[in-house]
C-alpha cells in the first residue's frame, strides 16, 4: 500500500510540473517579444532603401493599359516620361478624324442665337392707357357743378404721348377745361419731363400755352406734377398737382389729393388774377369693384385768392366752396 501512494505521489508532482511548464511559456514569449522586435527595427535600419524597378506603359487608341515591361533607364527615365505624358492632349490620344456628326466646338449643336416664334419680349412696345381719375358729380351749400379730370397717353418705355384734360361745369354750362398735349421723356426712374402745348376753353377768350413740367413719384409715393406755361402777351403760369394713395385694404383706398395754380398777370378776361389764383384740397375714398372701375365718395374744399376771389364776388361765386362728391374711377 505504501509503494502505491508513493507512485501515486510522483506522477503527481510530474502532471504539476508539466502544468506549471505550460502556463509559464506564454509569459516568458510576451518578455521576449519587446526585444525581439527591437533587434527587428533595428535591422530594418540597417537595410538599404530598395524601390520597385520603373515600367514602361503601353497603350491603345484610347489609354488602355495592356502590358507593363521593366524600362532599363531607371527611375529619373521614368519620370522624364510622366512629365512628358501631362502635356498631352485628348485629342492626340485618337486616332482618325472626327464623325460628321461630332458635337460643335461651342457645344451649341449647330443652334445660332435669334428670336424664337411667341417669346419676344420687346422693351420698346407700343402701350397706351386711358385714365378717368375723376368724373363726379358735387353738391354744395352754394350749388352743384359737375367735374373731370382725366388722362390718356400712348407710347413706349422712352417716348409717350400724353394727353391731359381737366374742368368744371355750372348750371349746364362748361365754365373752365383746360386741355394739354405734351410729349413725355424719361430722365431717371421715378421722373418725366413733359413738353408741349396747353389751352384753355370755357368763359371769356381762349387761351394758348407752352407747357415745361415734370411728372413723377416723389419720395415717400406722392405723384407730383409741376408745370411752367408761358401764354401769349407775356402771360405766365404755373401748376402744382400732389396726389397719394393710401390702400386701407386691397380694394378700399384713400386718396388725398392737393392742386395749386399760379398766374403771372391779371387776365379779367377769363376771372383770374395774378399771384396765388386757386387751390383745391380734396380727399376721395373709393372701393375697386374691379381694378378697372372705382366708384367713390368724397369731400372738396375750393378756394380762390386774392384778384381771382375779387372776379368771382363780381359774377355772384363765393370765393370759397366746400362739397361733397360722389364719382366714378376708371382706366382700360
Amino acid at each position: 500500500m505504501s509503494a502505491q501512494r508513493n507512485l501515486i505521489a510522483g506522477h503527481s508532482c510530474l502532471l504539476a510540473t508539466a502544468v506549471a511548464a505550460a502556463l509559464a511559456a506564454p509569459v516568458m514569449a510576451q518578455g521576449a517579444a519587446p526585444a525581439q522586435n527591437k533587434s527587428s527595427m533595428q535591422d530594418m535600419h540597417s537595410m538599404p532603401m530598395q524601390f520597385p524597378q520603373p515600367t514602361e506603359t503601353q497603350h491603345l487608341h484610347f489609354g488602355n493599359m495592356i502590358g507593363t515591361r521593366p524600362k532599363p533607364g531607371g527611375l529619373a527615365d521614368s519620370m522624364q516620361d510622366m512629365s512628358s505624358m501631362q502635356g498631352m492632349s485628348a485629342s492626340s490620344m485618337q486616332s482618325g478624324s472626327a464623325p460628321a456628326n461630332a458635337r460643335s466646338g461651342d457645344y451649341s449643336e449647330g443652334y445660332r442665337y435669334g428670336p424664337m416664334t411667341g417669346m419676344d419680349m420687346p422693351d420698346d412696345g407700343l402701350l397706351g392707357m386711358v385714365l378717368l381719375d375723376q368724373l363726379e358729380y358735387a353738391h354744395s351749400a352754394h350749388g352743384n357743378g359737375e367735374f373731370i379730370d382725366g388722362q390718356a397717353w400712348y407710347g413706349t418705355n422712352s417716348e409717350k404721348l400724353w394727353i391731359k384734360t381737366e374742368g368744371d361745369a355750372r348750371r349746364g354750362r362748361l365754365s373752365d377745361l383746360r386741355t394739354e398735349a405734351l410729349w413725355d421723356h424719361p430722365i431717371s426712374s421715378y421722373w418725366d419731363t413733359q413738353l408741349g402745348v396747353r389751352h384753355d376753353f370755357g368763359e371769356g377768350p381762349g387761351r394758348t400755352w407752352a407747357a415745361f413740367g415734370v411728372q413723377g413719384l416723389a419720395p415717400y409715393w406722392f405723384d407730383t406734377e409741376a408745370t411752367i406755361y408761358v401764354g401769349e402777351s407775356g402771360r405766365t403760369a404755373a401748376r402744382l398737382q400732389l396726389e397719394y394713395e393710401e390702400l386701407l385694404t386691397q380694394r378700399l383706398i384713400l386718396q388725398p389729393k392737393v392742386e395749386v395754380s399760379l398766374y403771372g398777370r391779371d387776365d379779367p378776361q377769363r376771372a383770374i388774377g395774378s399771384g396765388l389764383s386757386d387751390a383745391e384740397w380734396g380727399l376721395r375714398l373709393r372701393y375697386e369693384v374691379r381694378r378697372e372701375v372705382a366708384p367713390y365718395i368724397g369731400i372738396v374744399y375750393r378756394q380762390r385768392y386774392g384778384q381771382t376771389a375779387e372776379f368771382a364776388g363780381a359774377r355772384g361765386e363765393h370765393a370759397g366752396d366746400l362739397q361733397f362728391v360722389a364719382g366714378l374711377h376708371a382706366w382700360f
